[in-house]
């Protein structure tokens, strides 16, 4: 099938009810995050279904339909690319992490980010320069930013904390709050795999980091010892 035809497809089995639910929740609203993006109202099973159908679309087409307007589309699409790239040699591979940093500003909101970045960016940047994290992190773009994040989630779980951290002190000026969540929920992670390596960090800069980076950074510590952090007493 071609991009086109499956952007049908994905209409065809939309719900309408669910698609207001889902541009709500995406924040889709003028001013807002997702501002102007669409929905057709599928889930993720069946978007992950869609995905096993449609595992063979030449990479030309899953690029298509990562530029589509639909959300479910461009969701469609970075489930292929994840697949392909599991699976690929070292060319399709190559191309694939090209066609995804071409691409980030269609890569526009946090779930796409979260789905997708620690399973190519992540992955592809494992044995070269991780240098792309850091201008990914200085861009002015929101969702690149994201990436660079999201992206180092791929070496926490190899307990490997360094990028992670250097990329968090790099935003702690950061004025989003999606950046914020998403900082605190990789040193939350850190945290869960060393604790010393987190509390190492936070010590040096909780009191001047995002009160949301820190709530959702130390979201699992006990009781006595996450209020000492919000009251400033470590």
């Amino acid at each position: 099938m071609t991009a086109s035809e499956i952007r049908k497809k994905l209409q065809k089995m939309g719900d309408q009810e669910r698609a207001a639910v889902f541009r709500r929740f995406f924040k889709t609203g003028p001013g807002e995050y997702g501002h102007g993006d669409r929905f057709v109202g599928l889930c993720v099973p069946e978007v992950r279904r869609l995905e096993r159908e449609h595992q063979a679309l030449p990479l030309s087409e899953t690029a298509r339909l990562l530029r589509d307007p639909i959300h479910e589309a461009r969701l469609l699409a970075l489930l292929i690319l994840i697949g392909a790239y599991a699976k690929g040699n070292d060319d399709l591979r190559d191309r694939i992490y090209a066609l995804y940093l071409r691409n980030t500003r269609f890569i526009n909101n946090w779930d796409l980010v979260d789905a997708s970045a620690e399973h190519i960016v992540g992955p592809h940047l494992r044995d070269r320069s991780r240098a792309p994290l850091y201008t990914l992190a200085a861009s002015s773009l929101l969702w690149d930013r994201r990436i660079a994040v999201m992206a180092t989630f791929h070496y926490i779980k190899r307990g490997e904390f360094a990028e992670t951290l250097g990329i968090a002190e790099r935003l702690l000026g950061d004025r989003e709050d999606l950046i914020h969540k998403a900082m605190g929920w990789m040193l939350r992670e850190i945290g869960k795999r060393d604790r010393s390596a987190e509390e190492a960090f936070l010590r040096d800069h909780y009191r001047i980091m995002p009160r949301t980076m820190l709530r959702y950074a130390i979201e699992k510590f006990p009781e006595p010892l996450r209020l000492a952090y919000l009251r400033g007493e470590v």
